[in-house]
């Protein structure tokens, strides 16, 4: 197998695709971006790049630069900017494109879930019901929260870094997952949380929070995923390895 692919990635499933192509062995050279949003990130086999491209163009210039011969979309199920990017670069030149996307998360008959669309929507359910909330969102995705002074919250991040701006009142965990069910339930009653804000960002790495949830009645906060491209999509690295043999062979 020939070629370069580009995964654009940061995500458990990027890191399982150029695992599993750097396994294979005889195939194409892989390139792994990450947005660079941790210091110490855990780098996937094969070449690696962190920082963002400059937008659409940027990125163009780096694939032509590279003479990338297919592209992997990777990125987290929010990272929706970078997916549109990768969706405009690529129709223009001309390059194949899949989305490696994890199943979202679905509610079962245990779980109370208050689905939003924005963060927005989301402080308008907390100011009601909530005291105690574990904020279990990105970094960057802060500052929508940082003017609720009533409201005290957990946040977990894999850096313990304090976040800018910061909640008035917050108690900082630094930590990486995958976490346990048992452990999940653990921190929700050590820190009597009564609420759950999230993204659904599926995925099992992250999943049992949601189900420590459940067992103990608390309510989610869930906001949903925002719109993607169209385009081929799979969910597995698996499936995706399979196609990547496919276009660069």
């Amino acid at each position: 197998m020939t070629g370069t692919l580009l995964i654009l990635g940061g995500t458990a499933e990027a890191a399982a695709l150029a695992r599993l192509l750097a396994e294979e062995g005889g195939g194409p050279r892989v390139i792994s971006s990450l947005a660079g949003r941790t210091a110490t990130p855990r780098l996937p086999p094969g070449e690696s790049r962190i920082g963002g491209f400059g937008g659409r163009d940027g990125l163009m210039d780096y694939l032509r630069g590279e003479a990338v011969g297919a592209v992997v979309d990777a990125t987290h199920p929010f990272a929706s900017r970078m997916g549109w990017n990768a969706a405009r670069a690529c129709t223009a030149l001309g390059l194949p494109l899949l989305r490696l996307d994890r199943p979202a998360w679905v509610a079962g008959p245990e779980d109370r879930w208050a689905e939003v669309e924005s963060w927005d929507e989301a402080i308008i359910h907390l100011r009601r019901t909530s005291k105690r909330a574990f904020l279990a969102v990105g970094r960057q995705e802060l500052a929508a929260f940082a003017g609720l002074d009533q409201l005290w919250f957990l946040l977990r991040f894999a850096e313990e870094t304090p976040p800018l701006p910061p909640p008035a009142r917050f108690t900082l965990i630094a930590d990486r997952g995958p976490f346990t069910l048992a452990g999940e339930r653990a921190l929700l009653q050590e820190h009597a949380i009564d609420t759950i804000v999230c993204r659904n960002s599926g995925g099992t790495a992250a999943r049992a929070k949601l189900s420590a949830a459940a067992e103990l009645g608390l309510p989610v906060i869930m906001r949903r995923r925002p719109p993607r491209p169209e385009g081929p999509c799979v969910g597995s690295a698996e499936e995706a390895a399979i196609w990547v043999r496919s276009v660069l062979s």
